[in-house]
């Protein structure tokens, strides 16, 4: 008999992937505007404000997804993929925004 996927690892796998769009669309999003804006983007300006509400809104979603990955890999009788998938984009997309911080600060 074959065992049931986690339901709360699928809802991790499709949050993390949706946050990860999402937090990328965001990333290009200021880097265009940062780009476009003669003497780069205005921390004060509603889009810059928009953008970090934004990314901060995404990075909540990582750590529900990272929430549910955690558990969905601790249920028992239940296949962990998605609950792997989930954890490794939420991880690695946080990572990856943390990354660019990092990168855009030095430079």
């Amino acid at each position: 008999m074959h065992t049931p996927h986690s339901g709360m690892g699928i809802a991790a796998f499709i949050t993390a992937v949706c946050g990860a769009v999402l937090m990328l669309g965001l990333v290009v999003i200021a880097g265009i505007i940062e780009t476009t804006t003669p003497g780069g983007m205005e921390e004060t300006s509603m889009s810059a404000i928009l953008v970090g509400l934004g990314l901060m809104l995404t990075a909540l979603m990582q750590l529900v997804a990272f929430g549910l990955g955690v558990a969905g890999a601790l249920q028992a009788d239940r296949r962990r993929v998605f609950a792997v998938l989930g954890l490794v984009f939420s991880i690695g997309s946080m990572l990856g925004v943390v990354l660019l911080m990092v990168i855009g600060s030095l430079s």
